[in-house]
């Protein structure tokens, strides 16, 4: 897979050399209310809960599974911790959830996302421990439920199959960024216009950098998924993603 690991190594590059931003997509540490901050993790716990199960299930099944398990994990890893300036001092940065909903499914990237946050919040300072929930019902539940439901749709429409992977990386992408918005924009309601003008705030702060962020993952995910194709065909057969008769 050179192709995939070039990438990978392009993508770390640029991560070195993005500064760091004040406020960032992921919810930095302390930032939200008590309240939310125990919500938002009380809701994301059943889905972590489906996640164990499902990854259980599939690495029993199919051992073999375990390393393309690890690459959907590291390469939500990257592209999550490269942080883009955006407006306000705020910043934006990719999801990389996309390729793992499309391979195993939005419960097993719960499980994934969630371990993703918590080494960048303990590691690189990126998120934090009190907004765990909040950021992994985010990027974690939401957008992989997202790109999953997008993927089938294309699917089921007889798509491409490029189609199918940009969209669902893109879709993905584009509703952990509405997803946060929401959060932040319940937590701090505006005092003139309450919750919509403060939920139009946030989505218009994240939207500059986000929407061509979300585009440019989705071109990504699909050289990558590209890649995974040409080299683990046996892989992509047990996870009955392609069939013999389809082409990227």
């Amino acid at each position: 897979m050179s192709g995939k690991h070039k990438a990978v190594i392009c993508i770390m590059a640029v991560f070195a050399l993005m500064p760091e931003a004040a406020f960032a997509m992921h919810i930095m540490e302390g930032f939200l209310p008590p309240v939310w901050c125990v919500s938002w993790g009380v809701l994301t716990i059943p889905f972590i809960g489906m996640g164990l199960f499902s990854i259980q299930r599939t690495v029993r099944e199919y051992p073999r599974l375990k390393m393309l398990l690890a690459l959907s994990g590291a390469f939500t890893f990257v592209l999550s911790a490269l942080k883009l300036p955006s407006v306000t001092g705020s910043s934006s940065h990719p999801t990389g959830v996309g390729l793992g909903a499309i391979l195993f499914g939005p419960s097993a990237m719960s499980v994934l996302g969630l371990i993703v946050l918590l080494f960048q919040a303990l590691l690189l300072a990126h998120g934090g421990i009190t907004t765990l929930g909040a950021n992994t019902f985010s990027m974690a539940v939401v957008g992989p439920v997202t790109a999953y439901a997008a993927y089938k749709l294309i699917k089921k429409a007889k798509g491409p199959q490029w189609l199918a992977v940009f969209l669902a990386a893109a879709l993905g992408d584009l509703s952990t960024y509405i997803t946060t918005s929401v959060q932040l924009a319940l937590a701090f309601p505006s005092e003139t216009g309450g919750f919509t003008a403060s939920l139009v705030k946030f989505m218009g702060i994240f939207a500059v950098t986000q929407i061509p962020l979300a585009v440019s993952e989705g071109i990504l995910t699909v050289l990558i998924f590209n890649a995974i194709a040409a080299h683990s065909k046996d892989e992509l057969k047990d996870l009955k993603i392609l069939s013999k008769e389809e082409q990227i």
